[in-house]
């Protein structure tokens, strides 16, 4: 663990760089608004980041915002246009509308959004061809995350796009399939009713028809999450080991950072999937604002651990100055589940007001969800 000392150095030392970043007057100015990328049959925005002098057949990374934000609030906070100047790969930000939900949410619960060649999925997915064709994108180097219920949609996109990713990153979301309709939605956040791995694994297939081979997909969850359980969490690994045939194969659980990290690995021993389990923390992505990179904000919590960072180099976007990402510890192999592990590192504590009552924490997940103004 950093020392605390070293953590206030290294935050005075980034002050000036993120005030110049973080604190524009127009919160977009660091975008550009992509027009003209299809039909649009999900009536979606779009906005664009591209560093300067991006190489050709640069990677090109998706990142799909939570309920209530927009791209520019959610990049504020994670980071992802920052890294991307840090690792030199272009972003794409789809954005929500309120003429589509009240609430900004990705409408991932909603079959006509969630369908191949179909509404929200399908305009997504033509920002995706116009940005590939704009900028000379690596076609094989092309990645999705999101938070919530970007999160969930980003699953959405993952399975009926499998052959467009190379990986995926899932925050406090949920299984693609897991609910169609708003009630089967708030169940499912609540971690009641889903479907079995094998139903979950049989619906992606489904989706497009695709055979393989997958995307990888890294997975993050607060343990502490009211508004999602993390239930959702282990049902997003159990469908994801299921496509790659890797159901019985156990993991390998580590600390890194002080927390929680379970990765599964392929035949040729390669890692396919992770997840993370970040111990206190309640909804939201997890950033370390001590990296010059991101910052605490709505649904985006400072636990000296950064996501982003930690995503892009598990897809292989890692830049030569990194540091090295080896854990802090390895334990043995475990099957899979959520058993006790005693880690260096205190539960992450939110910096925020009282904790809100039980009527308010239905409310807040509503909300969160989309089911409710």
């Amino acid at each position: 663990m950093r020392s605390l000392a070293d953590t206030v150095a290294r935050l005075a030392a980034r002050r000036k760089q993120m005030d110049g970043v973080l604190n524009g007057p127009d919160e977009n100015e660091r975008f550009s608004e992509l027009q003209l990328f299809g039909s649009n049959p999900g009536k979606l925005r779009a906005w664009t980041y591209r560093p300067k002098d991006l190489a050709a057949k640069a990677p090109l990374v998706i990142v799909l915002h939570g309920c209530t934000q927009s791209a520019a609030s959610y990049d504020r906070g994670a980071g992802w246009s920052r890294t991307a100047d840090r690792m030199g790969f272009a972003v794409l930000f789809p954005e929500q509308q309120r003429s589509n939900n009240a609430n900004l949410c990705f409408n991932w619960f909603v079959p006509a959004d969630t369908r191949r060649d179909s509404g929200e999925a399908l305009s997504i997915r033509q920002m995706i061809e116009a940005v590939v064709t704009a900028h000379d994108i690596d076609r094989t180097r092309i990645f999705i995350t999101g938070l919530s219920a970007g999160g969930a949609m980003a699953a959405a996109m993952l399975a009926t796009y499998p052959e467009v990713f190379a990986a995926g990153a899932i925050v406090a979301g949920l299984p693609y399939g897991s609910a169609n309709s708003l009630p089967e939605a708030f169940d499912r956040m609540r971690g009641h009713g889903a479907p079995t791995a094998r139903r979950l694994a049989t619906t992606v297939q489904q989706a497009s028809g695709h055979c393989g081979p997958w995307p990888k997909l890294s997975v993050w969850h607060g343990s502490a999450d009211t508004t999602v359980s993390p239930i959702n969490s282990d049902q997003l690994v159990r469908q994801w080991l299921t496509l790659f045939g890797q159901s019985r194969v156990q993991c390998e659980t580590q600390v890194h950072q002080g927390y929680r990290r379970d990765v599964w690995k392929n035949g040729a021993n390669e890692e396919v999937i992770e997840s993370y389990l970040i111990s206190g923390m309640a909804h939201g992505t997890p950033v370390d604002s001590a990296d010059g990179l991101s910052q605490g904000g709505s649904f985006v919590f400072d636990t000296g651990i950064s996501s982003t960072s930690l995503i892009s180099r598990f897809w292989g976007l890692e830049d030569a100055g990194s540091e090295d990402p080896s854990p802090d510890a390895r334990l043995p192999a475990t099957s899979f589940g959520r058993s006790p592990l005693v880690v260096p590192h205190p539960p992450f504590e939110p910096r925020s007001g009282p904790t809100a009552g039980p009527g308010q924490l239905i409310e807040s997940a509503l909300r969160a969800a989309g089911l409710m103004k």
